[in-house]
């Protein structure tokens, strides 16, 4: 089903259709360590601890917001090593329809939290933290599994 939206002209007040669709988002799962990833706290509603990542900018790919947003809010270089996966229930972002595409990278110098995050840290899968925003421990779990596997 189409979500069409009726919006009026803000300069000639017509009635204007346009259709509503999910919002394309990455999210980075980089790796430092051998099981050791980084996570950052978000600084903005709704606030709690996620896998770094946001929007694709218009005229840009999914790998290229990858490493911009990984840069942007750990302040690290990234090496995309794989697309792990694609999260698109309607809910899983409590804000809006969003569609994420998961990455794991490396990151190369020292984490520092900056731009959209308040903290940063390093966990393993024994240790993350609380709250895990949006379906971020669905997709850590998922992560975990395929890596628990691989090795």
């Amino acid at each position: 089903m189409t979500a069409k939206i009726k919006r009026r002209c803000p300069n000639c007040n017509a009635e204007i259709e346009f259709y509503h669709n999910p919002i394309p988002t990455v999210d980075i799962i980089i790796e430092i360590d051998k099981g050791k990833i980084i996570l950052i706290k978000r600084k903005n509603d709704p606030v709690g601890w996620a896998i770094p990542g946001g929007f694709v900018d218009y005229g840009e790919s999914l790998e290229k917001a990858a490493v911009r947003e990984a840069k942007e809010e750990t302040s690290l270089d990234v090496t995309l090593i794989k697309q792990m996966h694609t999260y698109s229930r309607p809910d899983r972002d409590p804000r809006q329809h969003t569609i994420s595409t998961v990455f794991i990278a490396r990151g190369k110098g020292t984490p520092e939290a900056a731009d959209d995050a308040a903290e940063i840290g390093v966990f393993t899968e024994d240790n993350l933290p609380e709250p895990l925003m949006f379906d971020h421990r669905e997709i850590l779990y998922d992560y975990f599994k395929r890596t628990t596997i691989m090795s």
